[in-house]
């Protein structure tokens, strides 16, 4: 394992899920300084995660038959560029067309950057999981960032807002961090040529199943991420403090769950960790919508971003398992998936916003997030024993050759 790499790695995934993190926080300053609609708001979010989640597995294909290190620094640049171009325009087009940049660059951060961990932490499943969680981390300092630099000047200061990015390219550009990572592609499309001889079955099925669960999980989140503020500020009569803190909380207990849930898979089995987290999202969610005061309000989000963390990681591997013969495929469709419906429901969700009120909006996602659970519980685990027969045979061909 390189320590330091995956050190660099870990910093610069922090760093490019700060700018995902930035366009949620900043939505609740473009409507009181611009006075945009629910619908518009939604719109924005349909820019940054469904154009990026959509484009993300097109990024994936090209970095894995083309590595390209400097994919990694020019994806959370762009994504900086975005959101920096998006607090200083004045049109709604400018700024929809500047988010959408913004999702553009997270789609081209995540192919190669995680290949290049992967090189890094060598047979680490942990060192794979800090390298995720690094990018929670990064996304839960995005409100509190914004609330300083924007909540008391204006949109007009968003340009400090590039200043982390600019940083951590500089370090990458000292560090010249990205070489070997284009060999750690090439040794990773060598392991996965020499598994595809096998080729075990794949259970469609069940991975449909799973995907469902999924759609229906990523509507609740990107609804809860793109109104959790609004919801407390307008609704509960909340400060702007409250406001950020709860979309803090929200990101920052999501990536304790994601480190709960590897914990959890590893002793109960993934089944059950995925089964618990949607049976605790269910009333951390209903909590949300009952809540009498926004400080009731907080303690929900905090346990609804744990909560909805917890299968996190259990749903990917499961994935990967159903469709042994094509895991890329498997993790693109249930990674990329996961925040692109969600944003492209939203614009719906947010003309309901309009119509009936947040409250109806969250009573909404409640019942959808009850039919993911539905499905949840209806997931049977796949044994990785087809995996685990392809990894010793490509171990077998390489020790023939």
């Amino acid at each position: 394992m390189n320590k330091r790499r995956l050190g660099l790695l870990t910093g610069t995934h922090a760093v490019n899920d700060l700018y995902q993190g930035l366009v949620p926080a900043l939505l609740p300053f473009m409507v009181l300084e611009r006075g945009y609609s629910y619908t518009a708001v939604s719109g924005l979010m349909l820019a940054a995660t469904g154009l990026s989640s959509v484009v993300q597995p097109l990024v994936g294909l090209y970095a894995d038959r083309h590595p390209r290190s400097w994919l990694v620094p020019t994806g959370f640049l762009v994504a900086a560029l975005g959101v920096v171009l998006a607090g200083l325009s004045h049109s709604y087009l400018l700024t929809w067309i500047a988010i959408a940049l913004c999702g553009l660059g997270i789609a081209a951060y995540h192919p190669p950057a995680t290949v290049a961990a992967r090189a890094a932490g060598g047979a680490s499943q942990k060192a794979m999981s800090v390298f995720s969680v690094g990018g929670t981390i990064g996304a839960s300092f995005a409100p509190m960032l914004a609330a300083a630099v924007v909540g008391g000047a204006g949109l007009a200061h968003s340009y400090l807002l590039g200043l982390p990015a600019l940083a951590m390219g500089a370090v990458w550009l000292l560090s010249n961090a990205g070489r070997g990572s284009a060999s750690g592609a090439a040794s990773g499309s060598a392991g996965n040529a020499g598994a595809a001889l096998l080729k075990p079955h794949n259970d469609w099925r069940a991975f449909g199943w799973l995907v469902a669960t999924i759609v229906c999980w990523s509507i609740p989140y990107v609804t809860v991420l793109s109104m959790l503020s609004l919801r407390i500020t307008r609704d509960l009569h909340g400060t702007g403090f409250q406001g950020a803190a709860a979309l803090t909380g929200f990101t920052a207990s999501g990536a304790a769950g994601v480190l709960l849930g590897g914990w959890l898979g590893d002793r109960i089995g993934r089944i059950g960790t995925i089964r618990a987290g949607y049976l605790f999202a269910l009333p951390s969610l209903a909590g949300l919508v009952l809540a009498p005061s926004a400080g009731w309000a907080l303690g929900c989000t905090a346990l609804l971003g744990m909560s909805m963390f917890l299968p996190f990681a259990a749903q990917v591997t499961l994935a990967q398992d159903y469709l042994p013969r094509n895991p890329a495929t498997a993790s693109g469709i249930t990674l990329g998936l996961a925040l692109s419906v969600g944003g492209l429901v939203s614009p719906l969700l947010g003309m309901l916003s309009d119509a009936r009120g947040l409250g109806v909006t969250f009573s909404a996602v409640l019942c959808v997030l009850a039919a993911a659970t539905g499905l949840a519980l209806r997931l049977r685990n796949r044994a990785a024993q087809a995996v685990v027969q392809m990894a010793g045979a490509s171990g077998s061909l390489g020790s023939a050759q």
